[in-house]
């Protein structure tokens, strides 16, 4: 009796298949503070900060198993810093719940009240937005992010609540992208070394590939507009504020409903006086 001949299932593969590369665990904020070996390098003020940052417009209590679980780091080095913040009057508690207390605010003051940009631009936003009839903002890039750091909200009400000191993503915003396209290429690798890709909405471009053929276009174009990839719904335009010396420093951006405001309107109408605005605040910098 013959038997028959055991059938191996093999996976199918073609010339042109690759091994697909297991993506790396993402660092907690603890781990990228404990590899800072630098004997200079005071690691308990960086964590402290780290808690700090931990809260948000929506974090704005937080148990310190909620901030150890956040930041990576562990719940006696979160105790030590939340009662070291008590203490100097930076955060208040209420039965197991920490927040921050107004004196925060005077940390972030001492930048803005230093910055030329952040202190004499808001009469320009404000003039845009009056121009305009929507909400005008200006930001720099900060490490990964966009830093907020002067706004004149137009009255229509978004869902994006966005004020002075705001941070968001700069791959998937107008602002974080004009910025980006004027990066020197070794500065923009290593953006992307260290910053993940999510989608944020269904349109978001989370292709390493596309979106630096996007930075390109945007550094010829010299503006961007931002299509419903932060927020469905949202749309804006972002053009580069230059120094003294032709260096990016800033970005400007105006923010409107995309059902009221088609992206060629906002390249018709909106790009001539943003970029009226970016030539006059070139001026306050260096």
């Amino acid at each position: 009796m013959t038997m028959p001949k055991k059938t191996i299932n093999r996976p199918i593969t073609t010339p042109h298949d690759e091994p697909i590369a297991k993506e790396p665990a993402e660092r907690t904020i603890a781990e990228e503070i404990d590899a800072l070996t630098d004997p200079s390098f005071m690691t308990s003020l960086a964590r402290g900060l780290a808690v700090l940052r931990a809260f948000s417009d929506s974090h704005r209590a937080l148990t310190i198993a909620q901030i150890s679980q956040k930041t990576g780091i562990s719940r006696a080095a979160v105790r030590r810093c939340l009662y070291t913040l008590k203490q100097l009057g930076y955060a208040e508690a209420e039965m197991n719940n920490f927040s921050l207390r107004p004196k925060v605010l005077t940390l972030g003051y001492s930048y803005l009240s230093s910055t030329p940009l952040a202190v004499s631009s808001q009469l320009y936003l404000n003039n845009i937005s009056r121009i305009l009839n929507e909400s005008c903002s200006l930001g720099v890039l900060d490490d990964s992010e966009v830093l907020y750091v002067a706004r004149s909200a137009a009255s229509r009400v978004m869902s994006v609540a966005l004020n002075t000191g705001s941070r968001l993503p700069a791959y998937c915003t107008s602002l974080g992208r004009v910025m980006l396209a004027h990066l020197e290429p070794d500065e923009l690798d290593a953006y992307f070394a260290k910053t993940k890709l999510r989608p944020m909405t269904e349109r978001t471009v989370v292709s390493q590939k596309r979106l630096r053929e996007i930075l390109v276009s945007v550094r010829q174009n010299g503006y961007t507009i931002n299509d419903e990839e932060l927020e469905l719904g949202l749309r804006s335009i972002a053009v580069p504020v230059r120094g003294a010396s032709g260096k990016v420093l800033a970005a400007l951006n105006v923010a409107a409903q995309a059902s009221r405001v088609s992206a060629m309107q906002m390249e018709h109408e909106f790009l001539p006086v943003l970029q009226r605005g970016a030539q006059e605040l070139s001026v306050l910098l260096p």
